[in-house]
């Protein structure tokens, strides 16, 4: 897949400010996996080092999978310290997505190692007590938050591939739990996984229809046939 162009430049200037600031490690923070209809958001935090610096670092939506793992590999190494966080489908289903997301991206920078002291998010803002900013199309524009987008974006993939193997009907490894025409189908058919989220319209029309389906085929007793019984044994 050719990598898209993005009006921006993903650079590591807002980096450089906050540590001239006296900050001394800024952590990028992004998930993955917000509109999928399967399964955990993911989210990563990731402190960058000045000294080694990682050359190609884009928001992982423009990047194909191969540079994205390439990239993946050289952060884990390069970098003074990074996390993954997550929050389940019945998290998800509990709280809305948008909760949910904020939660993993929380717990994500929790388990940073060293501890980060400054974070610069992609459009959102966390309770967490340490200092921030939220920057609009972050993940495009900034490095750390690029090396974030495409910690989270691998570390979802690797764990739908998985699950795509006890799921195999719902084309999980290729489309990701995203609503594709295939993962309709396969929804439309079977139903529903316990790992899909029920509150996502498609996830819940579908059991719905589901319902729907076997209704005529319960055997439960209507308060006439109770009171028959019961005449019946008196």
């Amino acid at each position: 897949m050719p990598q898209r162009a993005s009006p921006f430049r993903c650079e590591g200037k807002l980096e450089r400010e906050c540590r001239a600031r006296g900050y001394q490690a800024v952590a990028g923070v992004d998930e993955a996996g917000r509109g999928s209809l399967f399964g955990p958001v993911f989210a990563a935090a990731v402190v960058l080092s000045p000294d080694r610096p990682i050359r190609g670092l884009r928001d992982s939506k423009l990047l194909d999978a191969a540079r994205r793992e390439a990239l993946a590999q050289r952060i884990r190494e390069r970098a003074v310290a990074w996390a993954i966080g997550c929050s389940d489908a019945a998290e998800i289903d509990r709280v809305n997505i948008y909760q949910a997301s904020l939660r993993a991206m929380r717990r994500a920078v929790e388990k940073l190692d060293p501890p980060c002291d400054y974070l610069l998010l992609d459009a959102v803002r966390l309770d967490i007590g340490l200092p921030q900013q939220s920057i609009i199309h972050g993940d495009v524009k900034v490095q750390c938050i690029a090396a974030a987008s495409i910690l989270a974006k691998v570390a979802r993939d690797a764990c739908l591939r998985a699950w795509d193997l006890e799921f195999p009907a719902y084309g999980l490894a290729r489309n990701k739990g995203y609503s594709t025409p295939e993962h309709l189908e396969a929804l439309a058919r079977f139903g529903p996984t316990p790992l899909h989220r029920f509150s996502f319209e498609p996830v819940r029309l579908a059991f719905r229809f589901l319902l729907a389906e076997a209704r005529p085929q319960l055997t439960l007793p209507f308060p006439e046939d109770s009171a028959a019984a019961q005449r019946s044994t008196g």
